[in-house]
């Protein structure tokens, strides 16, 4: 089967993805599996791929790693790189060294939408939404102002209207732009802005924002410090109350080789790190040393600046987020992950934040004129819809336009995302080689006179994290030890040493990374056995660390 070109054109609806999906895995039958992790409260399917290089051993054999994009509906450009990452790791096999070694080596589990009925209203529809089409937290649409195509284009936006109490007035820099009415300012025309829409039982007189009907958000759903919805909006009924969210747990309960993850989102180009709760105080030493050392290379790779979430990307200095999904995966698991902003069309055109959110609050007028000039030149002014008068119906004269959010803001343009891909797949692969490795280091027998053999292993981890990923994972024991076990051929008995038995964890280089000189050999270890059987007879030995893979080997008398 001949496999096109990555398509960079545009998103892929959920058919369109199916396909997509269903066409790879039929073209790399050897290092694809595609199977769906459950079905959405609007029946589709929830797809993952799963790719190894099946033929050098199964994929809970080997070290894993996971990948997810599209947890907020909105936020498609997270699922074009989960995309182009299969593309590449499937196409590249045989090809690519780095590939090729990884798909021999490690297991990756990608995982391209999550938010599979909210993109696909995203994607069809003028709709925004957080994540879920499930109505929560209420089912009938509440009182006020709620957003709607009133116009007909196909697009939400905004509308300005006429207002003496109004808080902004046109820039007189660029008639497009609206800028805050100054603290002191009188006399002149001014407009409130408000989105795009109808207003639920509008009295005729005031009108307030109605909270948005699908408010669930995936990424408030997982079980770390979750906080109902009086206290965290978007949280969900409890923790992993959606089917999504559900089925992303089932699969992690059965597949414990994961060490590491990657979750796609939108925007602001930056790399995040946990906790959104705690401070940089309430990681092992260790750890926290280990995430800025990976967060350094992967601000290498893509040019995007690693923070925490905790000291850097705060909505309030007052207020932390509960039930995110890069503080459950750290703090229950162990793994070493990253949320990923993925996107941000101030930066393209020149502008430098400090913060992003402070900045998202309050900023020069001359960013937003940097903005809009690189909206006229790059995107050739699509980015910006001229303001335009319609009569409301319920307001009477407004006008509508601004910036399109989906098309600009929200996600990148298409004639972005081949350079946004490539850099964070690179990213995505580094991150999953740094993965533990197990592997036999040496076999060896002795014959110790009759017919009595002394047998010795040794294992080794080849990876650069230890075989139990992290000092969190060992604190919250979320890695079972490495299991041993001897297989004796027939006529052969074991005098002594365990038949079955379990061994020390092993660390890697990352442990030496900030050390003048290596604690020994601390990433080997071995164990002997003393049987009886005649030569030529075979011993197998086979070790199992649930990171770190599978190590067989096989000794023959002699």
């Amino acid at each position: 089967m001949t496999i096109p070109a990555f398509d960079f054109s545009h998103y892929f609806p959920y058919q369109e993805l199916t396909d997509y999906l269903t066409q790879m895995a039929q073209a790399y039958p050897n290092l694809m599996q595609l199977k769906s992790l459950g079905t959405t409260d609007e029946g589709r399917e929830i797809w993952l791929a799963t790719v190894t290089d099946q033929t050098t051993g199964a994929a809970l054999e080997k070290p894993g790693y996971w990948i997810d994009a599209n947890t907020h509906a909105a936020e498609v450009t997270g699922s074009a790189v989960a995309c182009y990452i299969l593309y590449q790791v499937l196409t590249q096999y045989n090809q690519d060294a780095q590939i090729t070694h990884l798909l021999q080596n490690y297991t990756l589990y990608i995982l391209p939408r999550i938010a599979v009925d909210g993109a696909e209203k995203y994607l069809q529809t003028p709709y925004n939404l957080r994540s879920s089409t499930r109505l929560y937290p209420e089912s009938e649409q509440q009182d006020g102002l709620y957003p709607e195509d009133i116009n007909g284009d196909g697009l939400i936006l905004n509308m300005r209207i006429k207002d003496s109490c109004g808080a902004w007035k046109i820039s007189e820099d660029d008639p497009r732009l609206m800028i805050h009415r100054q603290p002191d300012e009188f006399g002149g025309t001014y407009y409130t802005l408000v989105p795009e829409g109808l207003i639920h039982n509008y009295n005729g007189y005031e009108f307030k924002i109605s909270p948005a009907l699908e408010g669930l958000d995936f990424n408030r759903n997982y079980p770390y410090y979750w906080q109902p919805e009086g206290e965290q909006k978007g949280a969900g009924d409890f923790p992993f109350s959606e089917p999504e969210t559900r089925a992303e747990a089932e699969f992690w309960r059965k597949h414990r080789n994961i060490n590491g993850f990657m979750t796609y989102h939108t925007f602001g180009a930056l790399i995040l790190r946990p906790y959104s709760t705690h401070g940089d105080d309430h990681l092992p030493t260790e750890d926290l040393r280990i995430y800025q050392l990976i967060g350094k290379k992967g601000s290498e790779l893509t040019k995007y600046k690693c923070v925490s979430v905790y000291h850097d990307f705060r909505y309030d200095p007052k207020t932390v987020v509960y039930g995110a999904m890069d503080d459950y995966g750290y703090d229950h698991w162990g793994w070493f992950g990253f949320t990923v902003e993925l996107w941000d069309a101030a930066k393209e055109a020149g502008v430098e934040k400090q913060n992003n959110i402070e900045w998202g609050r309050e900023h020069p007028i001359e960013d937003d004129l940097k903005i809009l000039q690189w909206n006229d030149e790059y995107l050739e002014g699509k980015g910006f819809i001229p303001w335009q008068g319609f009569e409301h119906p319920q307001l009477g004269e407004v006008e509508i336009g601004g910036w399109d959010m989906k098309r600009m803001w929200k996600n990148a343009p298409a004639k972005a995302l081949p350079e946004i891909c490539d850099r964070h797949f690179k990213f995505a692969i580094a991150h999953a080689l740094m993965s533990p490795r197990l592997s036999v280091a040496r076999s060896e027998v002795s014959h110790e006179g009759a017919d009595i053999y002394r047998i010795t292993v040794q294992w080794e981890n080849l990876g650069f994290l230890p075989t139990y990923t992290s000092k969190k994972a060992l604190e919250r024991q979320a890695v079972r030890p490495t299991r041993v076990k001897l297989a004796l051929s027939e006529g052969v008995t074991l005098i002594s040493g365990e038949q079955e038995q379990e061994i020390d964890p092993l660390e890697g280089r990352s442990n030496k990374w900030f050390n003048a000189s290596a604690n020994g050999t601390d990433y080997r270890t071995h164990r002997s056995w003393v049987v009886k059987g005649k030569a030529g007879s075979e011993v197998r030995v086979e070790a199992s660390a649930e990171r770190a893979g599978t190590a067989r080997t096989s000794v023959i008398l002699s």
